[in-house]
């Protein structure tokens, strides 16, 4: 696909076509052979009784059971073609489905339900619903059959398939709404479950509990009571539907026998008739009971496509491998939602080799800034540059490889230890040594019951908070990435860990990789070469790790003597980090 506003999941339905072509020609053939059942019996009451021919009999049967036999292998034939199609969009789509959804802040529920809605548009493509429509169609054959039998008989079932037809509308009227409504609550509620467990042990020990499950209560009602109008309603016109098909049988086998008795038609054909009129409602009435299956798959469509919505499917000329030169362009950051930006005018440079150190108070905007060199998120104004390319313009493929990232909350996914630090890529046993070594985690992961083999539970359960930090530390450094953006790095360290932290820096020095470390605590300053201050979202101070320290210094000396008429008010943290230079 070349247009950035074309539906990825429309064009693949166009190239497509040919497959849903065949299964409607398909359907064609099968809906024709569903007359063989009303056609053998006419010509049973009014030939075979008639004649008393058993020749006639015995050829007519086994036309008949040709007939259904065929029909049997194009039914098959048609099943086969949907689910293969199925298949194709699963094949095409979740690679990229699934980068997006990881991609994606956790909030953004649409893209967070990526794979969910390709699931349901894929079973939609395979499920009897997708059958129905692709049947309806080919009610009108039915009608026209049942007019050539006699035009009163057709008159009375073109009236029985515009009321069906009718209440199918009501459907659509009547359970829209409460279907949104009740996707939408379900929707909260996953979520807040979801985040729920991530911090259920906090709920716990606060005594959370009880107040987290009325709200999450809050969100499940809704759903349910939603999905119960939604359901009520589908209910009482499916019975409608139901009663008005079950109606028309009657009639028409009472209009039929009339007609008979007048010798207007033959006994053959009030059977006939019958069956005929049940086939022909038969598909609008299927589409009724299906009808929230569609209003559901309608609405994954939509979001999917949002969520598709501008990526390419061609293919992307790969970028040479990154030297580790960052430059942000007057950056500014503002989150959905927030009145204040996050981030205000940052610009700064980092050559390959250097370290960068970025210092400031809670909420300054530092976590953003690092998230937005890793590309987790887009600026909203200005450029994040990795060696003169736009971070965004990165594939994630060729990215990802080229970037360490040691998150502030430390996360490790269920495996073994050597599963984490390889990122669950091939187990070059090598690389996973170094990289455990670099990050001093090489000799406690030798203490565990199967060293590198070891399962850690779930998010890393198993393993102590600076165990934790040091194996997410290994899997940030490990292989041939460029560029390593830890956030509080040593938050969970003591002093021994802490020196092994600056060792591992200065070894990623060393090995020419640009560093980016995030930091409350002045420990791991003097193996930074430069330093960033931050303030605000805003950069107050960018420079040589000495010479931003003077300026510290100073504005700190400054504010305790009231030297300056306007003293500039400097943050705990940045006193600390002052004072940890004049240690030094």
């Amino acid at each position: 696909m070349n247009k950035a506003n074309a539906s990825i999941i429309g064009n693949f339905l166009h190239r497509s076509r040919n497959v849903f072509i065949s299964a409607g020609v398909f359907s064609l053939f099968v809906n024709l052979a569903m007359l063989n059942s009303p056609l053998f019996m006419l010509q049973v009451y009014d030939r075979v009784l008639t004649s008393q021919s058993e020749d006639t009999l015995l050829f007519l049967t086994l036309l008949s059971v040709g007939v259904l036999l065929v029909q049997s292998l194009v039914e098959i034939a048609r099943s086969d073609l949907l689910v293969r199609a199925s298949s194709q969009l699963d094949n095409e789509l979740r690679d990229l489905t699934f980068g997006i959804s990881m991609g994606k802040e956790p909030t953004d529920m649409s893209s967070a339900h990526g794979l969910r809605d390709l699931d349901s548009i894929r079973s939609f493509l395979a499920s009897p619903a997708l059958i129905a429509l692709f049947d309806a169609p080919w009610t009108p054959i039915f009608l026209f059959v049942i007019f050539l039998l006699h035009p009163a008989l057709g008159l009375l079932a073109l009236a029985g398939a515009i009321v069906i037809i009718g209440i199918a509308y009501l459907s659509e009227i009547a359970t829209g709404k409460p279907l949104n409504e009740a996707a939408q609550a379900h929707r909260d509620s996953e979520f807040f479950v979801s985040t729920l467990q991530n911090n259920a042990e906090s709920a716990r020990s606060m005594g959370m509990v009880k107040n987290v499950q009325r709200r999450w209560e809050e969100h499940h009602e809704a759903s349910l009571a939603w999905q119960a109008v939604a359901s009520d309603r589908a209910s009482r016109l499916s019975a409608a539907a139901k009663f008005a098909r079950q109606l028309l049988q009657i009639l028409c086998l009472a209009l039929g026998a009339y007609l008979a008795l007048e010798n207007q038609i033959s006994a053959g054909a009030i059977v006939a008739t019958s069956i005929i009129m049940g086939r022909a409602l038969a598909p609008i009435e299927a589409s009724i009971g299906q009808w929230k299956r569609f209003v559901q798959v309608r609405q994954s469509y939509a979001r999917l496509n949002a969520v598709l919505k501008g990526v390419h499917d061609t293919a992307r000329t790969e970028l040479p491998p990154a030297a580790g030169k960052f430059t942000l362009e007057d950056v500014w950051m503002r989150f959905p939602g927030s009145k204040e930006p996050a981030l205000r005018g940052v610009s700064l440079e980092v050559a390959p080799g250097e370290v960068l150190g970025i210092i400031g108070a809670t909420g300054s905007g530092k976590t953003t800034l690092a998230r937005l060199m890793i590309g987790a998120v887009k600026p909203s104004a200005g450029n994040v540059r990795l060696d003169g390319v736009d971070v965004s313009d990165w594939s994630p493929a060729e990215l990802g490889p080229q970037v360490g990232y040691l998150a502030q909350d430390v996360e490790l996914m269920e495996g073994t230890v050597a599963e984490n630090i390889s990122r669950y890529g091939s187990p070059d046993s090598p690389a996973i040594i170094e990289a455990a070594k670099i990050a001093s985690a090489h000799d406690f992961v030798l203490t565990l019951p199967n060293a590198y083999d070891t399962v850690i539970g779930e998010r890393g359960k198993l393993l102590s908070g600076g165990q934790r930090q040091r194996v997410a530390l290994a899997r940030a450094v490990f292989g041939n990435t460029k560029v390593v953006v830890l956030d509080e790095p040593n938050a969970n360290l003591d002093a021994a860990g802490e020196a092994d932290l600056r060792r591992a820096v200065e070894i990623l020095k060393q090995q020419k990789r640009t560093v980016i470390i995030i930091t409350h605590r002045p420990g791991i300053l003097p193996v930074v070469d430069k330093l960033a201050v931050m303030k605000a979202g805003q950069m107050v101070s960018f420079g040589p790790r000495d010479e931003v320290l003077a300026n510290l210094n100073k504005a700190a000396a400054d504010a305790r003597t009231g030297a300056s008429p306007n003293p500039s008010k400097v943050t705990s943290i940045e006193n600390r980090h002052a004072n940890s230079k004049a240690q030094s």
